[in-house]
């Protein structure tokens, strides 16, 4: 007869049915090696959901497609070679990692969204790390996926082609729960770029020698700190979208704005470093956000606002030796750091009681920054009666001033003391 198992039993032996089940699983896992001469793709055929398929380092012209869970790990960095079509990798399968290739040579067609690796829809958890993208039209593009890791990767587009005719760095498009970490981008359109999705983490990435560093476009709920953003036409472009944490990054030397929060609300911007760009930020109809702490030196403009930016909380930032504080266009004073004041390096007011904030309002494109602007040999007399006296008369008299940025609480020193090394980080 067989014995019956004490109820109090059952969740136990479950437990160790699952333990026994999972070991054999793990124990029959395969690790499959591929020598040069030898087909990458005849291996992955060949392996089971879970094996391990090695590829020594070599030439590999072929184009792969994975359709079942597995890793392929380089051994020296061989090459995938695409041979100038289609996508060089292609991923179907969900719980992929790709590590250690140099991905090459992928199609030149926009149309069809030719890439180094294509992961499509459906292929979740995927991981690719340390891979070398040379000469690939998109290095990834990752279509309808759920918490994908991108970490430590070298992509460089085709940096012969026209930039309107590379495809970006980084593609998300739909996604869920995204990691990109740690990538260097360089030569394509846009380094990475977002487009309706959400919950992703961008830390630690290079963007450089593309149109933009990242195009963010209707993605909500994403981090993106530690990032440096360089030598591009824009650095960061944040558009139609909301809560996003800015914090920790640097954009410098781009040739057109650093960051750009165009219709974007409930974002927290700040400790940022904004340095020799054309345009510092550029903030277009964005309201509710806060820019805090951030250093904005050595732009040809600190910030361009227009288009109904406001209700924003600015506080705490440096805006130093650049050459148009802020270029403002609205019909009305907007105040920025009601609370703690923000430092402005053209500010040639007193701290009569040295609490470090200044005794009168800062006034962005007063009268006085106008004829300094205009006639630069003017800020030589700043400090004089005359030019405090023309400040005094244009508060008194409204027809002569324009609408403003106002700042009730101008801090005497600024919050970075490191600002003069981000002097003279232009583009180049």
């Amino acid at each position: 007869m067989p014995v019956a198992v004490p109820l109090s039993f059952r969740p136990l032996r479950l437990a160790l049915a699952l333990l026994a089940a999972g070991t054999a699983a793990a124990a029959q896992a395969a690790s499959w090696d591929v020598k040069p001469g030898e087909s990458v793709q005849a291996t992955i055929n060949r392996a089971a959901p879970g094996d391990t398929v090695r590829v020594a380092r070599g030439h590999y012209p072929e184009n792969l497609r994975i359709d079942k869970p597995l890793k392929l790990v380089g051994i020296d960095r061989p090459t995938i070679d695409g041979r100038g079509k289609g996508d060089t990798i292609r991923v179907t399968a969900t719980d992929v990692t790709i590590e250690g290739l140099i991905v090459a040579d992928s199609g030149a067609d926009l149309g069809e969204q030719n890439a180094g690796i294509y992961l499509q829809p459906g292929a979740h958890r995927a991981r690719v790390a340390q891979c070398d993208f040379s000469y690939t039209l998109f290095g990834l593009w990752i279509e309808k996926v759920e918490d994908v890791v991108i970490e430590h990767n070298l992509i460089t587009g085709k940096r012969d082609l026209d930039s309107s005719q590379r495809g970006n760095g980084i593609q998300l498009y739909n996604t869920t729960g995204a990691k990109i970490i740690g990538n260097d981008i360089s030569f394509v359109r846009d380094a990475i770029y977002v487009d309706v999705s959400h919950k992703a983490l961008f830390r630690g990435n290079r963007m450089h020698h593309s149109r933009y560093g990242t195009h963010y476009m209707n993605s909500y709920h994403n981090v993106w700190e530690d990032n440096d953003t360089f030598y591009n036409r824009g650095g960061l472009a944040l558009m139609e979208v909301r809560d996003q944490i800015v914090r920790n990054n640097r954009a410098w030397g781009n040739s057109d704005h650093g960051i750009m929060l165009r219709t974007i609300q409930d974002a927290v911007v700040e400790n940022n470093i904004v340095a020799g760009n054309a345009r510092g930020f550029f903030i277009y109809d964005a309201e509710y956000n806060t820019l805090r702490n951030n250093l904005v030196v050595d732009n040809q403009v600190g910030v361009h606002l227009w288009a109904g930016s406001k209700h924003n909380v600015v506080e705490q930032n440096d805006f130093i030796s650049n050459r148009e504080q802020v270029k403002y266009v609205a019909s009305k004073d907007e105040t920025w750091g009601a609370k703690e004041g923000n430092h402005w390096s053209n500010y040639v007011g007193w701290d009569r009681n040295g609490d470090g904030i200044g005794d009168v309002p800062y006034e962005a494109n007063d009268m006085v920054d106008r004829l300094s602007w205009k006639h630069p040999m003017v800020k030589l007399l700043l400090a004089s009666p005359a030019i405090q006296t023309l400040r005094l008369i244009s508060q008194q008299f409204p027809l002569l001033r324009a609408p403003s940025i106002v700042d009730p609480k101008p801090r005497m020193r600024p919050e970075h003391s490191d600002w003069r090394n981000w002097l003279g980080k232009h583009y180049r």
